[in-house]
Formats: C-alpha cells, sequence, structure tokens
C-alpha cells in the first residue's frame, strides 16, 4: 500500500499507511457490543489461515487521500441486535478513533452487513427455557 504524506514539518515528513488506518478501524470496531466479527475477503482468508496471523484489518477497506479517509467495513452481526443502532455506533467509534489517532479527516465510514449469526447454544438454551 502507498504511503500518505499527512504533515511535512521542519522536522521531516510524516506518512500514513492504509494499512495504519486498517487496523485502527478493526480495532474500533471489534468494541462495538453486537458485532461479533468481521467477514474477510477471500485472497484475506486465505492469507490468514496460511500465514497463522490474526489480520487485525480483516474486513477492513480503506482509501486514503491528502488528509481524508473514506472506510468501509464488512460486519457480522450477532442475532437479535438491532442493526441500525450497531452499526452507527461502529461508524462513530471508527471515525473518532481514526481522526484521534492519525488526524486524518474520515469522511466516509460505510458500514456492509455481511452476515447475521446465532448467539452460542448456551444462551439459546436460556432463552428456550
Amino acid at each position: 500500500m502507498e504511503d500518505k504524506i499527512l504533515n511535512e514539518t521542519e522536522m521531516g515528513v510524516v506518512k500514513i499507511s492504509e494499512d495504519v488506518v486498517s487496523v485502527i478501524a478493526g480495532l474500533a470496531v471489534a468494541e462495538i457490543q453486537g458485532i461479533v466479527g468481521m467477514s474477510a475477503s477471500l485472497v484475506n482468508g486465505i492469507t490468514q489461515i496460511l500465514s497463522g496471523k490474526k489480520n487485525l484489518s480483516k474486513g477492513v477497506k480503506v482509501n486514503v487521500g491528502e488528509n481524508s479517509a473514506i472506510i468501509d467495513l464488512h460486519v457480522v452481526v450477532e442475532y437479535g441486535v438491532k442493526i441500525p443502532e450497531v452499526t452507527e455506533k461502529a461508524q462513530i467509534n471508527v471515525k473518532k478513533s481514526v481522526e484521534l489517532m492519525t488526524g486524518l479527516t474520515v469522511s466516509a465510514v460505510n458500514v456492509y452487513v455481511q452476515n447475521v449469526v446465532l448467539p452460542k447454544t448456551e444462551k439459546l438454551e436460556e432463552i428456550e427455557a
């Protein structure tokens, strides 16, 4: 990925990679209750299996301009949550985290709900009882 110039000072140039913004966004999404995971593309899924490393930017696509960023999130939510509320919390948290840590202006956080998963069987048994 290409690094973008964020700030040029007397001491030098500060560059922030799109990968860094992706990791920050991925961690910010993980903090949201109701989102149980991120949806990886086929290539990212295979890379993660082969490398054995957890990919913190899985399901995140970032386009960084000169001083702004557009972030796409592909999420998996838990069954029973109010999707509009959960996705709005994710948008707010990602925007706040990325802007605070990088100084970039986040112009859009697009959330794509890729899947809904049922709660674990223990929780399901409690609901049925």
